[in-house]
């Protein structure tokens, strides 16, 4: 039997983001930015997915640009904004937690002249919404921070932070990552105070190569992609309509039952953290309240690439950090105070609302097995 609990690196498509993608590819196959009816009906699709998902975030469709994913989103927000405004206002503010395509996204415009502030968590592993507001000055430009880390499910008071910071630097554009939040948790682009969000369709059972973001009316972006027309300028390229279509048809499924699958996830990470207390060396790196969906652990004395790879050889499908990172510590864990042997030895696994209880048992009969054998 093979176990699959790799869901925050990506997810299986559903039927029905398939179907979508199939049916277009098959009989729908035009340019959307011809002007013959091929074209058109192509367009009417696009517009179609496009609305759905702009619902999905409580925004105007006008406002929704698709991408080639949630890497490009991240980039477009940082980048586009820094084009924008950093002729005068040259300071960027991220958490220290970010994912690598907005942290080294940063990286590079520091070497643009940019200041990046990264705002750790504090020693009880939290990060709180006056640290970001004392971090931002009136030379900053942007605000970005992600709503649920990809590696430990710990979830950020964007919210809060976001009200702070606008209240105190109305100016300061927000973007939000919320690629591990969104079609888990809500997302409405007005309540989170965001000015620019970022998605992606493979981590909700749509298909890859197809993100968007969320550019409230009003924020002004450079463009990153330059050469057409498509997206309002403000991404050029042949949009993806197979892949558009896939990634209407996934939010339009999961949109009505956010809040049914987050108590059961609630309640499966709840059956796995109470089979892993017989595990012997096992410790939880998630904080309690974090998202149910991703779960970090370590087995301590057990490196995570060599436990990984065992638990592959029993059909157990689990990761080391993020996907992003191929294996490579990204500093995330560290900079939630866990370090050595224990970063060293960390294990994510990430699941569904369609994960079982059986495949749950799998995995810890796997780690137990694996605890006994791997040595180093």
């Amino acid at each position: 039997m093979s176990v699959y609990l790799d869901n925050a690196a990506t997810t299986k498509p559903c039927e029905e983001a398939v179907d979508a993608a199939v049916k277009m590819m098959r009989e729908n196959y035009g340019n959307p930015s011809s002007l013959h009816r091929a074209g058109l009906d192509a367009q009417l699709v696009m517009d179609k997915s496009r609305k759905v998902i702009a619902d999905s975030i409580g925004a105007d469709s006008s406002c929704l640009y698709f991408t080639s994913g949630a890497t490009e989103s991240n980039n477009l927000a940082l980048r586009g904004i820094a084009g924008a405004y950093g002729k005068r206002k040259k300071k960027i503010v991220i958490s220290a937690v970010e994912h690598a395509s907005v942290d080294e996204t940063a990286s590079a415009l520091e070497t643009q002249g940019f200041e990046v502030v990264r705002v750790s968590p504090r020693d009880d592993g939290r990060m709180y919404a006056a640290d970001f507001v004392n971090a931002c000055d009136e030379n900053t430009c942007l605000l970005s921070m992600m709503l649920v880390n990809n590696e430990t499910g710990y979830i950020l008071p964007v919210k809060d932070t976001f009200a702070a910071v606008k209240r105190r630097f109305p100016d300061i554009v927000t973007h939000c990552d919320c690629v591990q939040g969104y079609m888990k948790l809500p997302v409405k682009v007005t309540a989170m105070n965001a000015d620019i969000i970022s998605i992606s369709a493979h981590k909700i059972h749509g298909i890859k190569g197809v993100g968007a973001i969320y550019i409230k009316k009003g924020v002004r972006v450079t463009p990153v992609i330059t050469g057409g027309k498509q997206e309002k300028g403000i991404r050029s390229g042949t949009e993806s309509t197979p892949l558009i279509a896939a990634f209407g048809a996934a939010a339009e499924k999961l949109l009505p039952t956010i809040s049914e699958r987050y108590k059961t996830a609630e309640g499966l990470k709840s059956y796995l953290l109470d089979k892993l207390k017989d595990v012997e060396g096992v410790s939880v790196n998630s904080p309690e309240d974090g998202s149910p969906y991703v779960i970090n652990i370590s087995a301590e004395g057990r490196r995570s690439e060599i436990m990984l790879h065992f638990l592959e050889s029993k059909g157990v499908y689990v990761s080391s950090g993020s996907a992003c990172s191929k294996g490579q510590q990204s500093g995330v864990l560290g900079e939630f105070g866990i370090t050595g042997k224990r970063a060293d030895s960390a294990l994510r696994v990430s699941i569904t609302a369609e994960t079982t209880q059986q495949e749950l048992d799998a995995f810890v009969e796997a780690l137990k097995e694996g605890y006994e054998k791997v040595r180093g």
